[in-house]
This record gives C-alpha cells, sequence and structure tokens, in this order.
C-alpha cells in the first residue's frame, strides 16, 4: 500500500553548500497560485545561504551536517538523477553508502544503448562454455 498517497507530508529539500535538509510544505498543500505548473520543478531557496535547494524525496535521510564525504555522495547521486523518492511501499530502492562505490553505481545503472546492448549479447556468445 501506498503510505504516502493517503496523507500530505512535508518535502525535504537538501542544501549542498550548507549541508542541511529543510522540509517544505507539500506542493499540493501550496494555494493554487503558489504551486509549479505540473512537471515543473520546485524552486526552493535555502534560508541560511539563499542557493537553490534539492528536492530530496520522502525516503530521503540526511547524513550529519559534519559527514562532508556522505554528503559529496548524495550531491553526485542527486546531480546523476537518483533521488530518493518513492511511494512509499517499498523505498527508493539500493543507494551507495560509501562515497568510492558512487560512479560504479551510476554506471551500473546507465541506460545502455543498442550498440552497447548487441555487444554485451556477442560476448556473452563468446564466453566458452564449461560443460
Amino acid at each position: 500500500m501506498c503510505r504516502y498517497a493517503f496523507h500530505t507530508y512535508k518535502e525535504p529539500f537538501a542544501c549542498f553548500s550548507c549541508r542541511k535538509v529543510f522540509k517544505q510544505t507539500s506542493r499540493w498543500e501550496l494555494p493554487e497560485h503558489q504551486r509549479p505548473a505540473h512537471g515543473d520543478p520546485r524552486v526552493v531557496k535555502c534560508p541560511q545561504c539563499s542557493a537553490l535547494m534539492a528536492d530530496m524525496g520522502h525516503d530521503f535521510k540526511a547524513p550529519k551536517q559534519s559527514a562532508a564525504d556522505q554528503w559529496e555522495k548524495i550531491r553526485i547521486l542527486y546531480e546523476h538523477g537518483f533521488a530518493f523518492q518513492s511511494c512509499g511501499c517499498c523505498g527508493p530502492g539500493y543507494r551507495p553508502t560509501e562515497l568510492e562505490e558512487v560512479y560504479e553505481f551510476i554506471e551500473g545503472q546507465r541506460p545502455k544503448s543498442e550498440g552497447e546492448l548487441l555487444l554485451k549479447r556477442f560476448e556473452e556468445r563468446s564466453k566458452p562454455t564449461s560443460s
């Protein structure tokens, strides 16, 4: 059951400059004239430094402010399109726990071109079978 579908929750936004998270009123609770158009990103500025904040998703749990490597990991994931969005049923899926694992994770999640998929099939066929 989708736990986020039955109630409006505040949305966590992260500032990578300040390494802070602030929860903002859900876009659905905003007055209609303040609501961004469907599909448009919501623009939220950090109350401390005025930098644009990132919508991290309901399943985001912020690291300690002093954990610079964890914040860097989250920033890299966010810049590559990975946030912590889900419907609430089973979470956002696996996310790397260490900074060193981030680029390998991103490469593994990257959509493959038709040529790369074809090359992989050829490589699979040419592997010796153990019989």
